[in-house]
Parts: structure tokens; C-alpha cells; sequence
């Protein structure tokens, strides 16, 4: 192994050069940014890379079911404060982006990685991580992921012991039980608006009482510890009490919730509230979310929601009826291809929208908006849905590859 000032053995060179190869020659076919074929290319040549490639940063991974990609950029945006950040900022979270991305940062001195949920224990295992961020868990592509208790527990056992910071929200049972086999815990009242994956302790199966905003295993004690960060309304309260307020171009309240655990993240490396607070500010879309764009002389809003607590955070977003809304559910391999979740959604919120249908499984989605007393009407394309919609801004809110499709079509 190499000195510190260079921790790429000739090998390694030799893979981070052949993955970036790679890379640009798939993005000179047209098949998207080429990071994760890249990566994967660079790990076969190296096995070690990716922790090779950690070595010399301060790493924090964050991992959650929902809002990992927007608060990977607003903690590298508020990190940016005190040094160079890398960052797999366009959401390639298996090893084989973060890999990628990371070889494409050799001067900084930040790492700051999102992390697919299942990868979380084995990437932490390789980038010894100064601060790990755990924002929530829900069930989310049913088809692939096990089941929110056993992520829980994977993240409990792979976690035990670990040297980093834990950065973790209080108002989520699941992350509260995966956190507290870590030494070092900072909680922070982040909130939580999905609660149909936590009604029972993960810790011994019994019923959760759920008083206000507390709650508690009333079987074996289980409870929710005592947050020294939280999200107040617009403001951030720090451990010394103050109150930071909070200015995003980000909608919404999920939003300040994950400004809230960035600057719990961002005062770990010594960056001040005030500061990180300010430079998320700068933040006006992440990887085409939350984006208004022109389209047929009409404005739309692109949402990204992929499971039922996105959905339920999404309702909350969009502009008061009769905002005409567009809905668009594809179930491919990056979706999951179980489309059983649409019945966990209360789309009663959308009552008094016209609503507009889309995508692979416009269908399925037809029938579960039949059930909840909605009128909608099914289309065949964007286009044709935006013609038929009446005056005024279009809320577009779409899952994974449906949204991607969108992206493309409106040329976002």
C-alpha cells in the first residue's frame, strides 16, 4: 500500500483508468452517465478499490427509503464549506457507482455517498466512515427489498460497534432500533408522516403506543430516545437550544427534515448550523426533482415519489385543487415489479384534481384511483395528458423509471 499522499497502488491506477474508459465510451453510445458499468469494471480489476479510494476522505454515507439523493447533496453542499467534496450526486448508490464517483475526486477532502439501503453495512465496511446519516425506513420495491424489520436488523448487526458517528432520526422506530447497537448516536427529531411500517417494536414484536409525537414499546420498554437536534417548523434547533431558520428552494416539510439531519451531519465536521443552513440554500433541484420545465407552453413540476411514504410526503407538496395533477407508475426492474403498494396510498388527498394517468401500469394505478372515488382520466403519452388538462401549472408525479422517461421526454 502506497504512502498517504497517494493511496493507489499501480493496480488501482490501472482500474480507476480502465472504468473511466469505460464510462465515456458508454456515454459516447448513449446509454446514460456510464458510472455504474465503470465501477463495475474498476472492481473487477481491484477488488479493494473503493476503500482504496476512501482512504483519504472523510466519508459520510447516507441511507434511507426515501430522500437519500436530496440529502446527499444538501450535506455536500454544506460541507462544501470546509473543504473539496466528492459525491455520487446523481444517486448511482451500489458499490459500483460510489466507486465511480468516488474515482473522480482525487483532491477532495469530503466523501459524501448515498447508499442503497441493502449495500449500507458492506460499503460502510470498506469506507470507514467518519458519520453515517439514517433517515427513515418503509417498504419500498417489494418484489427485491426483504422486509423493513430485517433491513432494520441488517443495519443493527452491520452498525454494531462502528467507529463513525451516527447521525439517526428519532421519530422513526426501524432506524432507532438499527442505530442503537452504535456508541455514538446523535438523534434528531426529523418526524415521521409514514407510520404504517412501524406499529410494531422491531425490538420484541409487541404493539407500539404512539402518543403525539413519543412513542413506546409498552411491552419491553422500547422507546423513543431523547432527540438533541429537531426540526421546529422553519427552524433547526441545535443542542445548545438555538434556533437556525431554515431557507430551501426545496418544497416541503420532508425537505427541511433532511435539511434538519445535513446539519446535524455538517456540525460533525465542524461546519456551523448558520453556514450549512445558508449554503443549502443553493440547492434548486436534485437530479431533476422538485425541476419546473417548459413543455408544450405549459409549465410542469417533476416530483419523484416511489413508494407510499414518498407519495404521502408528495400529496403534501402540490399546489391546492383545481392544480391539475399527472400521475405516471412504471414497474421495471429499477421500480420493483410488485405494484401492490398503490393500495397503501391514500389518494383521497387528491380529491378536487383533475388527474391524469400514465405509464406501464396506468392500469393498475386506474383501478386503485376507481376504488378511492376519484375522477381521472387514462392516457397514452405526456402529450396527450398535457392537451387535455386544464389552465395552469401541472404537478407531475411519477416512480423511478416512469420519471426518468419524463425526464427524457420533456428534454430535462
Amino acid at each position: 500500500m502506497a504512502g498517504n499522499s497517494d493511496p493507489l497502488t499501480p493496480r488501482a491506477k490501472l482500474a480507476v483508468t480502465a472504468g473511466k474508459a469505460v464510462a465515456a465510451a458508454s456515454r459516447a453510445a448513449g446509454r446514460g452517465s456510464g458510472s455504474v458499468i465503470g465501477g463495475r469494471v474498476a472492481l473487477k480489476l481491484d477488488p479493494d478499490l473503493l476503500a482504496r479510494l476512501a482512504q483519504n476522505l472523510d466519508v459520510t454515507l447516507v441511507s434511507a427509503t426515501n430522500g437519500k439523493t436530496t440529502t446527499t447533496r444538501l450535506i455536500a453542499e454544506a460541507l462544501g464549506a470546509a473543504g473539496p467534496v466528492v459525491s455520487n450526486a446523481l444517486g448511482a448508490n451500489m458499490p459500483a457507482g460510489i466507486t465511480s464517483a468516488l474515482a473522480g475526486g482525487s483532491e477532495a477532502k469530503f466523501g459524501v455517498i448515498e447508499v442503497d439501503e441493502k449495500y449500507l453495512a458492506g460499503v460502510a465496511r470498506d469506507t470507514d466512515p467518519k458519520c453515517i446519516a439514517l433517515l427513515n425506513l418503509s417498504r419500498d420495491q417489494l418484489d427485491r427489498a426483504a422486509e423493513t424489520r430485517m433491513l432494520a436488523e441488517n443495519w443493527r448487526e452491520g452498525l454494531s460497534g462502528t467507529k463513525a458517528v451516527i447521525v439517526a432520526n428519532a421519530d422513526d422506530p426501524l432506524v432507532v432500533w438499527a442505530a442503537s447497537s452504535s456508541p455514538n448516536v446523535i438523534w434528531v427529531a426529523a418526524g415521521q408522516m409514514w407510520k404504517d411500517d412501524a406499529w410494531s417494536c422491531p425490538s420484541c414484536g409487541g404493539v407500539m403506543q404512539r402518543p403525539g409525537d413519543d412513542w413506546f414499546c409498552g411491552e419491553c420498554g422500547f422507546r423513543r430516545p431523547t432527540p438533541s437536534w429537531a426540526l421546529s417548523g422553519d427552524h433547526v434547533l441545535d443542542p445548545h437550544g438555538s434556533a437556525w431558520p431554515i431557507h430551501l428552494q426545496l418544497p416541503g416539510r420532508a425537505n427541511k427534515a433532511n435539511a434538519a439531519s445535513s446539519a446535524a451531519v455538517a456540525a460533525v465536521f465542524g461546519v456551523p448550523p448558520q453556514v450549512a443552513l445558508e449554503r443549502m440554500y443553493q440547492v434548486q433541484a436534485v437530479a431533476g426533482r422538485y425541476d419546473v420545465v417548459q413543455f408544450k407552453e405549459r409549465d410542469l413540476r417533476l416530483l419523484l415519489a416511489k413508494n407510499p411514504a414518498g407519495w404521502l410526503e408528495t400529496f403534501s407538496l402540490i399546489d391546492p385543487p383545481p392544480t391539475p395533477v399527472i400521475l405516471s407508475v412504471n414497474a421495471r426492474g429499477a421500480d420493483g415489479t410488485d405494484t401492490s403498494w398503490l393500495w397503501d396510498v391514500d389518494y383521497t388527498r387528491l380529491t378536487g384534481h383533475p388527474i391524469f394517468v400514465l405509464g406501464d401500469r396506468k392500469l393498475d394505478l386506474a383501478v386503485r384511483l376507481e376504488v378511492a372515488n376519484q375522477s381521472f382520466q387514462v392516457c397514452e403519452t405526456l402529450d396527450e395528458a398535457v392537451q387535455l388538462a386544464p389552465p395552469g401549472r401541472i404537478e407531475v408525479i411519477a416512480n423511478y423509471t416512469a420519471f426518468q422517461d419524463l425526464r427524457r421526454r420533456v428534454g430535462n
